[in-house]
């Protein structure tokens, strides 16, 4: 009825619904409100909204990573915090998830705080055989930290087997939540090295990793 009540209208222009409340005979009470609490139909708007929810971020920094790991005795190889069943398993630090050694380096690069070996030394018992994923939450639960967010990760994955493309999703959930970030915000991509090297002759397996941290400035 409002909607139609408005498109009849034939008297001043009604700018908001206060004034429509009053052409149709209603008292309107003004009063102070919250600066902070803004309505939302700009795009400037929204930038606004976001520099609220967000804080100043603008400390926007970019770490790389690569990792390397040869393969060895084993059924299955660990990416992401995915067993991926495979004829050989990889063999170095921890559980050897090359790609989350990958990602958890490029993390620690974005904040300038040192490399997996720094906080992890493969020298320390504690870490044989663990869990990749506890470097990398680690990581993630520094950039928290500081006040920033995980922006982005890219990473790209270079064997020639196992084939990774059926497990990219699962790879990428996995991922996402142990650094408790989107989905939307994990790339992973794979490739081969046209049978060149040691990836090429099937020796190993190597990852490499961008990470985009934002930080309060």
């Amino acid at each position: 009825r409002l909607v139609r009540w408005r498109q009849e209208w034939r008297g001043p222009e009604l700018t908001d619904d206060g004034m429509v409340a009053e052409a149709a005979g209603h008292k309107v009470h003004v009063f102070a409100g919250d600066a902070a609490n803004f309505k939302l139909t700009t795009a400037e708007d929204f930038v606004r909204a976001q520099t609220v929810l967000l804080g100043d971020l603008s400390d926007i920094r970019t770490g790389q990573g690569y990792d390397v790991h040869a393969f060895g005795p084993g059924d299955k190889v660990w990416l992401g915090g995915v067993a991926i069943p495979h004829s050989q398993g990889l063999a170095g630090h921890s559980d050897a998830d090359v790609l989350a050694h990958a990602i958890t380096d490029a993390i620690l690069g974005a904040l300038a705080d040192g490399d997996i070996g720094a906080h992890f030394p493969p020298s320390d018992a504690r870490w044989t055989a663990a869990a990749s994923s506890i470097f990398l939450a680690d990581a993630a639960r520094r950039v928290r930290e500081r006040g920033g967010i995980i922006s982005h990760i890219d990473a790209t994955i270079v064997c020639e087997a196992p084939k990774i493309g059926p497990h990219r999703d699962a790879i990428r959930a996995s991922l996402a939540e142990i650094m408790d970030v989107e989905i939307g915000r994990v790339a992973i991509k794979a490739t081969t090295s046209e049978r060149l090297g040691f990836t090429g002759r099937r020796e190993g397996m190597a990852a490499l990793a961008l990470a985009t941290v934002r930080l309060p400035a």
